[in-house]
């Protein structure tokens, strides 16, 4: 895409079309309001080269919120006021990111924690077409962060939370900084159903998967000790959305290789097709099946020991395992060659039992007596060389589909 990034004065006869809309999602925020999209709009004004736009965007406010917003639509150049009716900030974004004209769409919390001096650099991949979409990271190298030690415990367990659940690679996807290029928006928005807080993550483990690039750039932001998220109700709502979006990545039906063709993102050179998608999908399944056979040896090391608790848990991790790989990560369904694929997978499983079971001997050969802790960390270690070992097996022996045949599954690059 090309941006056109010439200010509208310098163009004679063309209308000026802002490059940047700033949408700064509202509910109920009376005391913060007009202070911060003052000083968002001095910002602009003095250090962003190209025309923009302040979208405040409330969503169904019952206090003074939408009356303010009016008067400062009515009283600052380059701002304007969007009111629905329903809640929801996801909601908010997507009414106001569709309607825009601008080339580049953003957002930023009213709070404005993050530094104002990120947002050109936010902005300029976008502009440029490096880029398709950007993020700010607190949690980046050269970031700079004051917030309390519970909040830095829920950002960062929710991100490792997305690595390991739905195999996302960006480093932060709650900070309430982020844009888009429009054509990018336009294609993405009407996959992302969410309306809350997981709107953006939404956003962006979708981009991801299409091959999309997202800028990172590192942030300094300062908690906001009045913040009214009702954290409980928001990770139970994240939750959902995690286990939403895993299952419809998972069946393929989300169009996501339609969106690489599109922006130009096409497979790697070196990856075979239909790689990227099956990799996901067995992370997944992998997982969970790691989550499950911890759980099983804690919970059988009691009465059979670490070896027999070991052979136990793998047994029927396995098992399952193959099974949930066989249907959702190669998308082979039926009763035919299954007997023979599970047959398979418990040599497959064998290799991992010998990883394993090794891993502990060697552990007690030379550190006898250590904790439950670094015994665990052994295990894990030692799960992840054998789940590299199984995705090669299944993918080249078990579940190899012949050169000739026909797919079982219509596959979709993601």
């Amino acid at each position: 895409m090309s941006i056109d990034t010439a200010p509208a004065s310098a163009q004679p006869g063309r209308s000026e079309r802002p490059v940047l809309d700033v949408v700064v999602p509202v509910l109920d925020e009376q005391a913060t309001l007009e202070r911060s999209v003052r000083r968002l709009h001095e910002h602009l004004t003095e250090r962003f080269p190209y025309p923009f736009r302040i979208t405040i965007a409330d969503n169904a406010s019952t206090d003074e919120t939408p009356v303010i917003a009016a008067r400062l639509a009515g009283e600052l150049p380059h701002v304007t006021a969007l009111r629905l009716a329903e809640k929801g900030r996801g909601r908010a974004l997507h009414a106001a990111w569709t309607a825009s004209d601008a080339q580049v769409l953003a957002y930023c919390d009213v709070d404005l924690s993050t530094d104002l001096a990120a947002l050109l650099p936010l902005v300029a991949p976008l502009v440029s077409g490096h880029s398709d979409l950007a993020i700010g990271t607190r949690l980046g190298r050269g970031s700079r962060v004051v917030r309390g030690p519970k909040r830095e415990l829920i950002s960062l367990a929710y991100n490792l939370l997305l690595r390991g659940a739905l195999a996302a690679r960006f480093s932060d996807a709650q900070c309430g900084f982020k844009a888009i290029r429009a054509d990018v928006a336009q294609q993405l928005l009407p996959l992302v159903e969410d309306t809350g807080w997981f709107f953006d993550t939404e956003l962006l483990v979708l981009a991801e998967r299409s091959g999309l690039r997202i800028h990172e750039v590192p942030v300094d932001w300062v908690d906001d000790p009045d913040s009214r998220v009702d954290v409980l109700a928001t990770a139970v709502a994240d939750l959902s959305g995690i286990a939403r979006l895993a299952r419809a990545l998972a069946t393929g039906r989300l169009p996501l290789g339609e969106l690489r063709g599109a922006h130009g993102r096409g497979q790697l050179p070196g990856v075979p097709s239909g790689m990227p998608a099956e990799l996901a999908r067995f992370a997944l399944v992998g997982g969970c099946s790691t989550l499950a056979y911890l759980l099983l040896y804690v919970l059988l090391r009691g009465g059979f020991g670490p070896f027999g608790a070991n052979l136990v848990a793998l047994v029927v991790t396995a098992v399952a395992n193959t099974a949930a790989n066989r249907r959702l990560t190669f998308g082979i369904r039926g009763g035919h060659r299954a007997v023979l694929h599970h047959v398979q997978g418990l040599v497959v499983f064998a290799l991992g039992l010998g990883l394993t079971s090794g891993a502990l001997a060697a552990l007690a050969a030379w550190a006898p007596g250590t904790g439950r802790a670094v015994e665990l960390g052994v295990l894990v270690t030692a799960n992840a060389l054998a789940t590299v070992l199984r995705f090669v097996a299944f993918r080249s022996w078990i579940f190899r589909r012949p050169a000739a045949a026909t797919p079982t599954r219509q596959e979709t690059p993601a």
